[in-house]
């Protein structure tokens, strides 16, 4: 097994498992072990694989673990796979799934739809004493309207079945909770980071995230961020969206002319051939072709296991919605995105297809090309929301690609943890320290003042799910707008009160003190990340592998400031080194265009953030036995008073039930 599949497999004993490991990690196999486990040792009667669409239905094809030294191999009845099987989801599909339950076999694979429409027809008590295994679970939504998120509330309420949900990415592109919180708390989860994948393979072992930004149409651009020298799938946008020139075919056609001169169509796989102005001959696969004959023999090669290790069988796809998720190409590079993709969880999918491990290739990238906006269209709000939406995705995914962060409080009783490197002066009493752990890609960092939780639910958050918490948070339009175009922001103002207000909506149930120090702990995640970032790109000359360039400006950042505390961590602008990067990449025009949209939306305080800053002026009362002056000369203390100054006003008017 991979060290992630151990993972997992030491917890197959959980009635409720989540599994949060990157694309490409294995995490198919992983629950090939768990199931067995499950039927043959752990009395349940048989296991139902739920895919979100058929194709994903052949990661879960017969497999000889015993060959590799398990002690059970994989089989699934070709009848009880149905995701290869005619017909529609709530028809003859339905009824196969009624016929398994009543029969003596162990393994159903079926999609998302026809496992709903089952279990509408046929109730929850019908799946007693089952495994069911979701994979992709990031489709399964807590709000009401989403079907399949409802009937797993029904089995966990039930507490009939055991349940393994398995994803590449918990959170949603839509900021909605995956599950309920009560439900959520039921799970033991494994997480597996980007690092620990990136630092166990063989050969790659750096991941770049990139936005560029084009004017006119993409397809004059494209060549700017596309080297034909690299194995590269490009998205082309949906031809409902903004940077669609509304004629996808002939985006294609252009790609194809602007890469070299057309030899033909290969008349095996219907690859077409395509030579460089250099002498090569590219074999190109066009997945958008409307003529399903040819789509289907283009999809079939793509798929042909004889070609499966063959890096010379095929250099650059070409897809409008499909080779997202469980696309296996291992010798991708490059992920090539044309316009911003509507969920987060969706671009999360698309680098999953650039970060298999393949000889010879030691680094990949993704590449977000997005329209500059353009005063002289009208779609200029639309334009600015898609940089928005760049930007937080590309923040999301360096958070994700981050090593874990394990954040202590600094007190006098504080000491070295075994397996931690301290960097070279070794562990200093006297100094707040940063540890890195190797083997298991573990920050320790230690923060003055830094609330620790008290639950086991909010330690759980802190442990396990920092990035989502982070995900919500850079989602959030007013905190991402006024974090990179408000001049006059105080930066408490986000780290404290936005995302205070996001974590207390998020977990309603947790205590104040529990909540702030999640809060304490995102924000320290994202904003180390940040200042890591910075530091790591400021010695660009130096050339620090993928690895160990964030591990160094951690640490770096650490020794700049006197001491590391909570304080001083909460008074920088997540969102500043992204903003810099923007001024880099944007003309001047189209930075002022953005600047002005968003600054024409700029709204004076609101009850609700009066009322938070009012909470902190209390806080802040309590710390220094004083209340906050409205004439101090710091930023964050007159905000405050001014929040609360606010406060009692909107309070006399009768704004507050």
């Amino acid at each position: 097994m991979r060290s992630m599949q151990e993972r997992a497999y030491e917890k197959r004993g959980e009635q409720y498992l989540l599994i949060k490991s990157p694309p490409a990690s294995g995490k198919s196999r992983a629950l090939m072990f768990i199931a067995l486990d499950k039927l043959h040792n752990q009395g349940l009667m048989q296991a139902i694989i739920v895919v979100p669409e058929k194709s994903i239905g052949a990661s879960f094809n017969d497999e000889p673990l015993t060959k590799f030294g398990f002690w059970a191999d994989w089989t699934v009845a070709p009848k009880w796979n149905l995701c290869n099987a005619p017909g529609g989801d709530n028809g003859g599909k339905v009824n196969s799934v009624a016929a398994f339950l009543e029969s003596d076999d162990k393994v159903l694979v079926c999609t998302h739809a026809t496992f709903r429409f089952a279990v509408d027809k046929f109730g929850v008590e019908a799946f007693d004493d089952r495994l069911i295994a979701v994979d992709e679970f990031h489709h399964v939504s807590a709000n009401p309207d989403n079907k399949l998120g409802l009937h797993l509330g029904q089995f966990i309420a039930r507490d009939r079945v055991h349940i393994v949900a398995m994803t590449g990415s918990y959170f949603r592109g839509d900021a909605e909770a995956v599950l309920v919180p009560q439900d959520e708390a039921k799970f033991d989860t494994v997480t597996y980071t980007y690092y620990e994948q990136l630092n166990g393979y063989e050969y790659l072992k750096r991941l770049d995230i990139g936005y560029f930004f084009y004017s006119g149409s993409y397809a004059d651009d494209i060549l700017n961020v596309l080297d034909p020298t690299e194995k590269t799938i490009v998205h082309i946008p949906n031809v409902n969206s903004r940077e669609s020139t509304k004629d996808k075919i002939r985006e294609v056609e252009h790609i194809i002319e602007a890469l070299g001169d057309w030899q033909g169509t290969d008349l095996v796989t219907g690859f077409q051939l395509v030579k460089t102005p250099e002498g090569r001959t590219l074999r190109i696969a066009d997945l958008v072709d409307d003529d399903l004959t040819k789509r289907d023999r283009v999809s079939a090669a793509l798929k042909n296991p004889a070609q499966k290790n063959n890096r010379d069988h095929v250099d650059i796809i070409i897809a409008l919605g499909m080779a997202k998720e469980g696309f296996d190409w291992i010798w991708c590079e490059h992920a090539l995105t044309v316009g911003y993709r509507s969920s987060l969880t969706e671009i999360v999918q698309i680098i999953g297809r650039a970060t298999r491990d393949a000889p010879g290739k030691t680094h990949a990238r993704f590449t977000n090309l997005i329209a500059e906006p353009d005063a002289s269209e009208e779609a200029v709000t639309e334009a600015v929301n898609d940089t928005l939406k760049a930007i937080a995705a590309s923040l999301l995914m360096e958070q994700v690609l981050a090593p874990r962060f394990e954040f202590k409080p600094k007190n006098p009783t504080s000491g070295p943890v075994e397996g931690f490197d301290y960097g070279e002066g070794g562990y200093d009493s006297n100094a707040c320290n940063v540890g890195f752990n190797k083997e298991t890609g573990h920050f320790q960092i230690e923060i003055k003042g830094l609330a620790e939780p008290k639950s086991k639910e909010a330690a759980r958050i802190c442990q396990e799910d920092l990035n989502e918490v982070i995900a919500a948070f850079v989602q959030d339009k007013t905190a991402i707008e006024r974090g990179l175009f408000d001049e006059e922001l105080v930066p408490e103002e986000l780290t404290q009160v936005r995302l205070g207000k996001i974590i207390k909506d998020k977990y309603p149930d947790l205590d104040e003190d529990d909540q702030e120090a999640v809060r304490q702990h995102a924000i320290a995640a994202l904003n180390l990340t940040q200042q890591a970032k910075q530091i790591a790109l400021g010695n660009a000359d130096e050339e620090p592998s993928g690895n160990t360039a964030l591990i160094d400006g951690v640490r770096r950042f650490a020794m700049d400031v006197r001491e590391l505390d909570i304080d001083l961590i909460d008074r920088i602008n997540p969102f500043g080194e992204a903003y810099a990067i923007l001024a880099k990449t944007m003309s001047e025009d189209s930075l002022k265009q953005v600047a002005a949209a968003i600054a024409a939306k700029r709204t004076s305080l609101t009850p609700e953030e009066a009322k938070e800053l009012a909470v902190r002026a209390v806080k802040f009362k309590k710390e220094r036995g004083r209340l906050p002056s409205i004439s101090s000369t710091d930023a964050w203390e007159k905000r405050m008073a001014e929040g609360a100054a606010a406060f009692v006003r909107f309070k006399d008017e009768g704004r507050y039930e």
